[in-house]
């Protein structure tokens, strides 16, 4: 069994609120019993109770916060010392991931694909070509809203599992790895993806691909300061166009993978990276 289709194991998780989170229920019961004692205290209740959602919004509005629960922005210590993780979002496209995966074949290399449940299940064939290529398919959530950090606990409990739950129809398997929309979340997520066994990952770097066509900004965003265990973000669905119209995932793959391989360093998929630590 190659190191792509190694699969980590999978052991049960336990559900533990951050700090920050368990903080807050303290302020809010606090708040509530300074209240009661002293009504006229209200003022300075309702404020703190206020500043504490406001830190609980912006954590959520941070990518890369920790703040919520736990979250990989970079690979494991236990991954091989020149690992490094090139994650595709937002497929599959029928349009562009067939590209993508040509030329990743083409340098043979292994990306992780965080895909859209409903696309899963409209394009199975292409998330199959995915798996097959030795790659690994996770869960990004059914429907991709932007709305997704606004979502209570049911809603966001709905899209992690229905994506779940189209994985596995499709490809047999169930995601380990999730990602947000846009990497945003909110305190009811964590709970939820203890339930599914999924892991968060963000990213250490990204190019803004789905934002701008320029192939060189986004290749110089994501090598600047580049290094071992890192882990980085493109989309193949919603890739911006380069000025002759071509996705810009296409354009910029060729150069990084090169770049990759000029610096001696490795892409494997999550699931390669994890499994070296259960290993």
């Amino acid at each position: 069994m190659s190191a792509s289709h190694v699969v980590p194991e999978v052991l049960p998780r336990r559900f533990s609120p951050s700090t920050l989170l368990r903080g807050s229920l303290a302020l809010h019961a606090v708040a509530a019993a300074a209240v009661l004692v002293r009504p006229a205290l209200w003022p300075w209740a309702l404020g703190g109770v206020l500043a504490d959602q406001l830190l609980i919004a912006g954590a959520g509005l941070w990518p890369r916060s920790r703040l919520l629960g736990p979250n990989w922005t970079h690979l494991p210590r236990s991954a091989a010392p020149a690992a490094i993780a090139l994650t595709i979002d937002d497929g599959p496209d029928p349009e562009v991931t067939p590209a993508v995966l040509a030329l990743l074949a083409a340098h043979g290399v292994q990306a992780t694909f965080f895909c859209i449940g409903e696309l899963v299940r409209r394009h199975p064939a292409l998330a199959r070509e995915i798996v097959a290529g030795g790659h690994a398919l996770e869960n990004h959530t059914e429907h991709h809203t932007m709305r997704f950090s606004l979502l209570g606990p049911e809603s966001i409990a709905r899209e992690v599992q229905c994506a779940q739950e189209s994985i596995r129809a499709v490809t047999g398997s169930p995601a380990h790895f999730f990602r947000a929309p846009a990497g945003l979340r909110n305190p009811f997520l964590e709970p939820v993806l203890v339930r599914q066994n999924l892991r968060l990952v963000s990213w250490t770097r990204r190019g803004f691909d789905t934002q701008t066509g320029d192939a060189q900004r986004i290749l110089r965003r994501l090598t600047r300061g580049l290094a071992a265990h890192d882990i980085l973000l493109l989309h193949d669905g919603h890739a911006a166009r380069t000025p002759s119209g071509r996705p810009v995932i296409l354009e910029v793959l060729p150069p990084l993978l090169a770049r990759l391989r000029a610096l001696a360093l490795q892409p494997v998929t999550l699931r390669a990276a994890f499994a070296a630590g259960a290993a």
